[in-house]
């Protein structure tokens, strides 16, 4: 018998009686279950950097770090342990939605490192947070004259093909230096763009908080990052709207080349 098959699979509901939950200072209730690597004190910290007004916005959620969640038809089940069978057939998170609460399954055996487990965890709940709460208008502003001036890259895939396809006959590679203010826009996918530009950033800016990073981890091959210059002028308008918890301090540091 192989050992997938030893490992009994949890209906998400039932994991939500059985682990119990922690709230944390600045409110946000997290859970965590089964074989995890990960230590309670490492996630602890994880969750109490979100910003306080950051977390008021979640209300009724929590998130349970599992080893590992599956999707089996319109069910989400957990894996108290780790195989590679079951981790081929895992998703990253599923969101659940049980008697008016919510919660987040995140998979943390999925994760290679500590910076892949706190990213999933800070773009969940920046997304989550961007569905209740909205995008400040001033972030708004802020990335749309970023676009307009044509600054190079994105902070994620999603927000990359949105702003192309709301400016996309004026993008950097059609030979372009600015979107002439005449331009005509696609305004559902700029709509988007501001909403991902923006989830992108607050995860980010979380994460600079939570731990720290260099600029080329947050690097994908699907699309070329921002510019550096562009990404610290978004999380300082964003640390600017969410002020750091006691305990947690954010700083852009500048290396010297040579």
């Amino acid at each position: 018998m192989s050992l997938a098959a030893q490992i009994e699979l949890i209906p998400a509901q039932k994991v939500t009686q059985q682990a119990p939950i922690e709230q944390s200072q600045n409110g946000v209730c997290y859970a965590l279950f089964g074989h995890n690597l990960v230590q309670h004190g490492e996630v602890e910290r994880l969750v109490q950097a979100v910003p306080m007004a950051v977390a008021a916005a979640l209300g009724r959620r929590a998130y349970y770090f599992v080893p590992l969640t599956l999707a089996e038809g319109d069910e989400t089940l957990v894996s108290p342990g780790y195989t590679i069978d079951l981790g081929d057939r895992a998703s990253c998170h599923r969101n659940v939605k049980f008697d008016g609460a919510e919660a987040t399954f995140i998979s943390t055996r999925l994760m290679d490192d500590r910076f892949g487990l706190a990213f999933e965890f800070f773009i969940n709940a920046a997304h989550e947070f961007v569905e209740t709460a909205g995008v400040p208008e001033s972030y708004s502003d802020l990335v749309c004259a970023q676009a307009k001036e044509n600054v190079r890259g994105e902070t994620s895939h999603d927000a990359w093909e949105s702003r192309k396809r709301a400016w996309e006959h004026r993008i950097l590679e059609a030979g372009e230096s600015a979107v002439p203010a005449t331009a005509s826009v696609d305004e559902r996918a700029k709509n988007a763009f501001i909403e991902a530009a923006f989830s992108d950033a607050l995860a980010v800016y979380m994460l600079s908080m939570a731990q720290d990073f260099d600029y080329y981890d947050l690097r994908e091959r699907e699309y070329p990052l921002l510019a550096a210059p562009a990404l610290a002028e978004r999380l300082r308008a964003v640390a600017a709207l969410f002020p750091p918890n006691n305990g947690y301090e954010f700083q852009i540091l500048y290396r010297k080349r040579g």
